[in-house]
């Protein structure tokens, strides 16, 4: 029997987010029962796919180089940095957004303008609304972690053909 190589740590890692982004896609769909196609692709939402990706190809790197490894180092402290980002910075500016839409929405109902624009400028379009699916719950990092890292463990490293 021969082994085929390929690289475990990123086919994980990717396997990892296409996964999240699948579940988050079904789960979306069960709540509004609608196909939003935006899910496949965005950000926000249950479970986390930078999670998912990060801690997937942390425990792949750990598998493949070893728990005291340089490379392990690395990756943890990357996927630290990624899911306090999510549930911090990204998650902030998300309720932001929504804050603001709120506001914006309440302005056009009431009829008020925020920038007037003279008679010679364009006619005025429909704001676009700022996206508010950016960050996440700790819940929906957790989420993602846990997926990452089963998907990781059930992986092979190796493939035997």
């Amino acid at each position: 029997m021969n082994t085929l190589s390929y690289n475990y740590v990123l086919f994980s890692a990717l396997l990892s987010w296409c996964a999240a982004q699948v579940i988050k896609t079904l789960l979306n769909f069960l709540q509004t029962k609608k196909f939003n196609p935006e899910r496949l692709f965005g950000a926000g939402g249950m479970p986390s796919s930078h999670s998912a990706l990060v801690c997937s190809a942390t425990i792949a790197v750990c598998r493949k180089c070893g728990f005291g490894s340089s490379e392990f180092a690395m990756m943890f402290i990357i996927a630290m940095v990624v899911m306090y980002d999510a549930m911090g910075v990204r998650r902030s500016a998300g309720l932001h957004a929504r804050e603001i839409n709120r506001i914006n929405r309440l302005f056009a109902v009431k009829g008020i303008k925020l920038n007037e624009e003279s008679a010679e400028q364009k006619p005025e379009k429909k704001k676009k609304e700022l996206k508010e699916y950016l960050g996440h719950t700790p819940f929906e990092v957790l989420g993602g972690a846990l997926l990452g890292i089963l998907i990781a463990m059930a992986m092979p490293m190796d493939i035997i053909i």
